[in-house]
Protein backbone atom coordinates (compact mmCIF):
# COMPACT_ATOMS: atom_id res chain seq x y z
CA UNK A 1 0.00 0.00 0.00
CA UNK A 2 2.88 2.40 0.77
CA UNK A 3 4.21 1.78 -2.74
CA UNK A 4 1.07 3.39 -4.20
CA UNK A 5 1.37 6.40 -1.90
CA UNK A 6 5.06 7.13 -2.54
CA UNK A 7 7.24 5.33 -5.09
CA UNK A 8 10.54 4.23 -3.53
CA UNK A 9 12.44 5.71 -6.49
CA UNK A 10 11.04 9.13 -5.62
CA UNK A 11 12.24 8.73 -2.05
CA UNK A 12 15.67 7.50 -3.19
CA UNK A 13 16.05 10.63 -5.33
CA UNK A 14 15.42 12.75 -2.23
CA UNK A 15 18.24 11.16 -0.21
CA UNK A 16 21.45 13.20 -0.26
CA UNK A 17 24.92 12.59 1.14
CA UNK A 18 25.79 15.48 3.45
CA UNK A 19 28.60 15.41 6.02
CA UNK A 20 29.15 11.76 5.23
CA UNK A 21 25.57 10.86 6.16
CA UNK A 22 22.58 10.00 4.02
CA UNK A 23 19.89 12.55 4.82
CA UNK A 24 16.56 13.83 3.57
CA UNK A 25 15.76 17.53 3.59
CA UNK A 26 12.87 18.88 5.59
CA UNK A 27 11.29 20.34 2.45
CA UNK A 28 11.35 16.96 0.65
CA UNK A 29 9.88 15.24 3.69
CA UNK A 30 7.14 17.87 3.91
CA UNK A 31 6.17 17.20 0.28
CA UNK A 32 6.05 13.45 0.91
CA UNK A 33 3.99 13.87 4.08
CA UNK A 34 1.80 16.48 2.34
CA UNK A 35 2.37 19.15 5.00
CA UNK A 36 4.12 22.48 4.78
CA UNK A 37 7.80 22.67 5.64
CA UNK A 38 6.88 25.22 8.30
CA UNK A 39 4.45 22.81 10.00
CA UNK A 40 6.90 19.91 9.78
CA UNK A 41 9.65 21.96 11.43
CA UNK A 42 7.19 23.32 14.01
CA UNK A 43 6.28 19.75 15.02
CA UNK A 44 9.97 18.89 15.25
CA UNK A 45 10.69 21.95 17.43
CA UNK A 46 7.83 21.02 19.77
CA UNK A 47 9.54 17.62 20.20
CA UNK A 48 13.17 18.78 20.10
CA UNK A 49 14.27 16.23 22.73
CA UNK A 50 13.50 13.44 20.21
CA UNK A 51 15.90 14.86 17.61
CA UNK A 52 19.53 14.88 18.78
CA UNK A 53 22.28 16.06 16.43
CA UNK A 54 22.79 12.60 14.93
CA UNK A 55 19.08 12.48 13.95
CA UNK A 56 18.74 15.97 12.50
CA UNK A 57 21.03 18.94 11.82
CA UNK A 58 20.86 22.37 10.25
CA UNK A 59 22.64 22.71 6.94
CA UNK A 60 25.23 25.44 6.53
CA UNK A 61 24.67 28.09 3.86
CA UNK A 62 27.51 26.49 1.83
CA UNK A 63 25.85 23.06 1.99
CA UNK A 64 22.58 24.59 0.81
CA UNK A 65 24.40 26.37 -2.03
CA UNK A 66 26.08 23.10 -3.04
CA UNK A 67 22.69 21.37 -3.12
CA UNK A 68 21.24 24.18 -5.24
CA UNK A 69 23.98 23.75 -7.84
CA UNK A 70 24.00 19.94 -7.77
CA UNK A 71 20.28 19.24 -7.65
CA UNK A 72 18.42 22.32 -8.86
CA UNK A 73 16.86 23.17 -5.50
CA UNK A 74 15.40 26.66 -5.62
CA UNK A 75 17.38 29.45 -4.01
CA UNK A 76 16.00 31.87 -1.41
CA UNK A 77 16.32 34.84 -3.77
CA UNK A 78 13.77 33.44 -6.21
CA UNK A 79 10.78 32.41 -4.12
CA UNK A 80 12.64 29.66 -2.26
CA UNK A 81 13.37 29.21 1.43
CA UNK A 82 13.99 31.97 3.88
CA UNK A 83 14.44 29.73 6.95
CA UNK A 84 17.32 27.34 7.66
CA UNK A 85 17.24 23.97 5.94
CA UNK A 86 17.32 20.84 8.10
CA UNK A 87 18.58 17.42 7.13
CA UNK A 88 17.14 14.30 8.76
CA UNK A 89 19.17 11.09 9.00
CA UNK A 90 17.50 7.70 8.72
CA UNK A 91 16.97 7.67 12.49
CA UNK A 92 15.52 11.18 12.37
CA UNK A 93 13.06 10.17 9.67
CA UNK A 94 12.04 7.18 11.76
CA UNK A 95 11.52 9.51 14.73
CA UNK A 96 9.24 11.71 12.60
CA UNK A 97 6.73 8.86 12.55
CA UNK A 98 6.36 9.22 16.31
CA UNK A 99 5.36 12.90 16.09
CA UNK A 100 3.31 12.88 12.89
CA UNK A 101 0.08 11.03 13.60
CA UNK A 102 -1.61 10.42 10.29
CA UNK A 103 -2.23 7.39 8.14
CA UNK A 104 -0.26 8.98 5.33
CA UNK A 105 2.70 9.64 7.64
CA UNK A 106 2.82 5.96 8.58
CA UNK A 107 2.74 4.81 4.95
CA UNK A 108 5.28 7.41 3.86
CA UNK A 109 7.61 6.36 6.68
CA UNK A 110 7.42 2.74 5.54
CA UNK A 111 8.36 3.77 2.00
CA UNK A 112 11.22 5.93 3.29
CA UNK A 113 12.60 3.12 5.47
CA UNK A 114 12.45 0.74 2.50
CA UNK A 115 14.32 3.28 0.38
CA UNK A 116 17.06 3.62 3.00
CA UNK A 117 17.33 -0.18 3.20
CA UNK A 118 17.56 -0.48 -0.60
CA UNK A 119 20.22 2.21 -0.69
CA UNK A 120 22.21 0.46 2.03
CA UNK A 121 21.92 -2.87 0.17
CA UNK A 122 23.07 -1.23 -3.06
CA UNK A 123 26.06 0.32 -1.31
CA UNK A 124 26.93 -3.03 0.31
CA UNK A 125 26.72 -4.86 -3.01
CA UNK A 126 28.88 -2.17 -4.61
CA UNK A 127 31.43 -2.58 -1.82
CA UNK A 128 31.39 -6.35 -2.35
CA UNK A 129 31.76 -5.86 -6.09
CA UNK A 130 34.68 -3.47 -5.55
CA UNK A 131 36.38 -6.03 -3.29
CA UNK A 132 35.92 -8.80 -5.86
CA UNK A 133 37.22 -6.52 -8.60
CA UNK A 134 40.33 -5.78 -6.52
CA UNK A 135 40.88 -9.52 -5.94
CA UNK A 136 40.54 -10.16 -9.68
CA UNK A 137 42.94 -7.31 -10.42
CA UNK A 138 45.48 -8.85 -8.03
CA UNK A 139 45.06 -12.28 -9.63
CA UNK A 140 45.49 -10.83 -13.10
CA UNK A 141 48.60 -8.92 -12.11
CA UNK A 142 50.12 -12.10 -10.62
CA UNK A 143 49.09 -13.99 -13.77
CA UNK A 144 50.64 -11.23 -15.86
CA UNK A 145 53.94 -11.81 -14.10
CA UNK A 146 53.67 -15.58 -14.62
CA UNK A 147 52.73 -15.13 -18.27
CA UNK A 148 55.61 -12.71 -18.78
CA UNK A 149 58.02 -15.27 -17.26
CA UNK A 150 56.55 -17.98 -19.49
CA UNK A 151 56.98 -15.86 -22.63
CA UNK A 152 60.55 -15.02 -21.66
CA UNK A 153 61.29 -18.74 -21.30
CA UNK A 154 59.66 -19.49 -24.68
CA UNK A 155 61.65 -16.72 -26.37
CA UNK A 156 64.81 -18.12 -24.83
CA UNK A 157 63.99 -21.56 -26.22
CA UNK A 158 63.19 -20.11 -29.65
CA UNK A 159 66.51 -18.35 -30.06
CA UNK A 160 68.99 -20.74 -31.60
CA UNK A 161 71.99 -21.48 -29.44
CA UNK A 162 75.20 -19.87 -30.50
CA UNK A 163 77.46 -22.38 -32.23
CA UNK A 164 80.46 -23.35 -30.13
CA UNK A 165 83.59 -21.51 -31.13
CA UNK A 166 86.49 -23.58 -32.31
CA UNK A 167 89.46 -23.28 -30.08
CA UNK A 168 92.74 -22.39 -31.60
CA UNK A 169 95.98 -24.02 -30.53
CA UNK A 170 97.28 -27.34 -29.24
CA UNK A 171 95.02 -29.22 -26.83
CA UNK A 172 96.02 -32.15 -24.69
CA UNK A 173 93.49 -34.88 -24.71
CA UNK A 174 92.92 -36.32 -21.32
CA UNK A 175 91.05 -39.31 -22.66
CA UNK A 176 94.28 -41.31 -23.19
CA UNK A 177 95.13 -41.13 -19.53
CA UNK A 178 91.65 -42.33 -18.61
CA UNK A 179 91.91 -45.49 -20.64
CA UNK A 180 95.39 -46.40 -19.53
CA UNK A 181 97.21 -45.79 -22.82
CA UNK A 182 100.84 -44.85 -22.78
CA UNK A 183 102.30 -41.82 -24.36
Amino acid sequence: MSEAIVPIERVQNAIFLIRGQRVMLDSDLAVLYQVTTFNLNKAVKRNAERFPDDFMFQLTPQEVTDLIFQNGISSSGHGGRRKPTYGFTEQGVAMLSSILHSSRAAHVNIAIMRAFVRLREALNSNATLALKLKELENKISSHDESIRTLFDAIRELMTPPEPPQKQIGFHVRESRAKYGTKK
